[in-house]
């Protein structure tokens, strides 16, 4: 059959027309939507989080930031915290704050530095005068801002707040040691979770009497306002099982959403909670009435004697009344010091140099004696703890 030209003609022009009528009649495809994303948390929080510490907090108080520090008891052998203005009587505009030794003769404190920030200094002290501050050397790698600084009794362990590259959130809590050789301290070690959050947390003070730590935190509070926790100190590093634990309980831990999750059966707490209000009293009370202060001999978190006669292991009872002794050549030892200062600030100047070295030979003969009053209650305290398990 032969096709006309006309018709072939016809049949191109309605192809087109019949094509087009069919993209008319399919249905439009509607962009797809993308899909919001949730913000990755950083690597760094998530391993932190999985690496915990298990610790029992005590209890907890809400205060406001400028008073902070008087949520914190602590025996006179622990040492004293202070605020940069009230320690050195200072009208200057400063944010800082001092750790003062049991002795009386060091310092640690913050203070602005020439760059504008806070920093960590230490002076020693003879007579009524404080020497020149002299800045730490050894943590200012990746550290930005440093402050809040705590010395514990052996002299060389150092714990702070900074800002910093090692933080995650604002001020994090970091621990260092002293090198006795050369003074310098070791790079700082992030103390993790639960004490470190992605809020300001600082302030990590111990009482080694007592056995009661601190340090305060501005996480889910106010302008103004931190929450002082109070809490048992872990003798060894003990993490959670993260097998045993979902995800939001281990969340919950790490930033401390109730201090009630640490508790177990309640007998760590109930024991440290008195060995707390015994404190608070003992430090309230006036010298003549604190004989418990003089005799409280902490053996472990459960228990604490105030008398030989409680002591069970052989010849404790006898090497208790000899720390006792210690004790109290100590506090002579310390007097005698401060009134050694007192003279030496109103000592002639060519008088000086002889009262300045009796001064420094006595502050090595106390530092001496702590040290091997010191030796001597661990001494107890193990012995004690080794029969008690035996039984």
């Amino acid at each position: 059959m032969r096709i006309s030209r006309l018709s072939i003609i016809a049949l191109s022009l309605l192809l087109p027309l019949s094509i087009q009528a069919q993209q008319r009649k399919k249905p439009a495809k509607r962009p797809v939507a993308a899909m919001p994303t949730e913000p990755q948390e950083e690597p760094r929080i998530t391993e932190m989080r999985e690496l915990t510490q298990q610790i029992v907090f005590i209890d907890s108080t809400v205060v406001d930031k400028k008073h902070f520090l008087d949520a914190i008891t602590l025996n006179p052998e622990s040492g004293r915290l202070s605020t940069y203005a009230q320690f050195f009587a200072t009208d200057e505009p400063a944010d800082g704050y001092v750790y003062q030794n049991e002795m009386g003769n060091k310092c640690y404190f913050s203070n602005l530095n020439e760059q504008g920030r806070l920093w960590l200094y230490t002076s020693d002290k003879l007579g009524q005068e404080w020497g020149s501050p002299i800045p730490l050397t050894g943590i200012d790698e990746d550290i930005n801002e440093a402050s809040y600084p705590f010395v514990m009794a052996d002299g060389i362990t150092l714990y702070f707040a900074a800002k910093g590259p090692e933080s995650i959130g604002g001020y994090d809590i970091f621990v260092t040691r002293s090198d006795s050789e050369n003074g310098k301290f070791f790079k700082p070690e992030n103390l993790g979770m639960p004490f470190n959050s992605e809020a300001n947390d600082y302030m990590y003070a111990i009482d080694e009497m007592a056995n009661i730590g601190y340090f305060a935190t501005d996480r889910r509070q106010p302008a103004g306002k931190v929450c002082v926790y109070t809490f048992i100190p872990p003798t060894t590093r003990r993490t959670y099982d993260t097998s045993s634990y979902t995800d939001q309980q281990l969340r919950s831990r790490a930033d401390i959403r109730r201090i009630a999750d640490t508790w177990g059966s309640g007998k760590e707490r109930k024991d440290a909670l008195a060995r707390l209000q015994s404190l608070r009293a003992q430090t309230n009370s006036k010298p003549s009435d604190n004989k418990a202060s003089q005799t409280a001999f902490v053996v472990n978190d459960r228990l604490t004697y105030t008398s030989s006669s409680q002591f069970k292991a052989p010849d404790n009872d006898v090497l208790y009344k000899e720390y006792l002794d210690m004790q109290h050549r100590l506090k002579e030892l310390k007097d005698n010091l401060d009134k050694s200062r007192d003279f030496y600030a109103k000592a002639r100047k060519e008088d000086r140099d002889i009262l300045s070295k009796e001064i420094i030979g006595s502050e090595r003969q106390y530092e001496k004696y702590l040290k091997e009053m010191k030796s001597l209650e661990k001494r107890i305290r193990n012995a004690e703890i080794e029969y008690i398990n035996q039984k």
